[in-house]
């Protein structure tokens, strides 16, 4: 593949999972919740620790299990400001709640000292790593601007992802008029004068439950881009690009609390970058009863680990 094909490449992948959000300046205070260490000493010499979490989430789960009220703490913002380990004991000690329906607007992140480029880099190897690393390096904060979050079809299992309607983006994806469209509501005060966004909707992909690739021990919600060309709507240029004819993107979610979910993308199986998804709407309805304890639904297998509920 030449030069150019892989910088196109590059650039509708960004454009495809990256996030809408600005993060501004402000730093969100640490997060209080209980982590495991992450070396462990007990196996070996305390001077030549292992790091173990990664293969034990059963462990973790067990000796720091999370309350309400620390999944109450988490949000997209601090879960920015975390390692990658931290990120994946949090994800580890989640179930996959019910699968979504709706619009969620949708944020990537990276963590400390990670970034797309040097994901891409390990995922193509060589010079083509290389080359897609240099380009996506450019063009990821292009796709900051572009990806909007996720709209699920419950009933279908598919859902379409939301991509700002740019000039830059007409040359690829052909004729706008005939590309599917929603609007996502403005929040806050804006809300009420401003009309909301209107976005394309591409890159279709099949919802279903499915093994975790980070962690087996439960089932967690699987975005499926393989076989999109059978989704309705779908379009070659550019939604074959994250199908089996093109990156192989794979997500997997699992419910922070109502609304709040934390995903995780895959290209050809290798693990790309966190992303999260906030229905704010559904948020704010289902606060108070979380936070009470109120039963949650499963549509995924939960594991047979029953996740600890402690009193903190």
């Amino acid at each position: 593949m030449t030069t150019r094909n892989w910088i196109k490449t590059g650039g509708l992948t960004a454009i495809f999972l990256v996030s809408a959000s600005c993060n501004g300046f402000a730093q969100p205070a640490p997060l209080d919740i209980p982590f495991a260490p992450i070396e462990d000493t007990s196996l070996k010499d305390p001077d030549n620790p292992i790091k173990t979490f990664r293969v034990d989430f059963a462990r973790v789960e067990h000796d720091f299990p999370l309350s309400r009220a620390d999944l109450n703490k988490i949000t997209p913002d601090i879960l920015m400001t975390l390692s990658q380990e931290q990120v994946d004991q949090i994800y580890g000690r989640l179930t996959a709640g019910p699968i979504p329906d709706g619009l969620f607007r949708g944020d990537l992140f990276f963590t400390r000292g990670d970034t797309m480029s040097t994901r891409f880099e390990e995922i193509l190897g060589g010079i083509k790593g290389r080359l897609a690393g240099a380009s996506i390096g450019i063009l990821e904060m292009l796709g900051r601007g572009l990806w909007k979050g996720k709209v699920f079809d419950r009933e279908q299992r598919v859902l379409r992802n939301m991509i700002e309607d740019l000039i830059i983006m007409r040359p690829l994806v052909g004729d706008p008029s005939t590309i599917r469209t929603t609007t996502i509501p403005r929040t806050g005060f804006a809300g009420r004068f401003l009309p909301g966004d209107r976005v394309w909707l591409l890159f279709p992909a099949k919802v279903y439950c499915g093994q975790s690739l980070l962690d087996a021990r439960r089932e967690s919600v699987v975005v499926d881009y393989n076989y999109n060309d059978e989704i309705e709507g779908y379009r070659a240029s550019p939604d074959s690009l994250a199908g089996r004819g093109g990156l192989q993107i794979r997500d997997e979610i699992r419910m922070v609390r109502p609304g709040f979910y934390l995903g995780r993308a895959y290209a050809n199986r290798m693990f790309l970058l966190n992303f999260t998804l906030f229905n704010p709407d559904l948020a704010e309805r289902e606060a108070e009863s979380f936070a009470a304890g109120g039963p949650i639904a499963e549509d995924c297998w939960p594991g047979e680990q029953v996740r600890k509920v402690t009193g903190r």
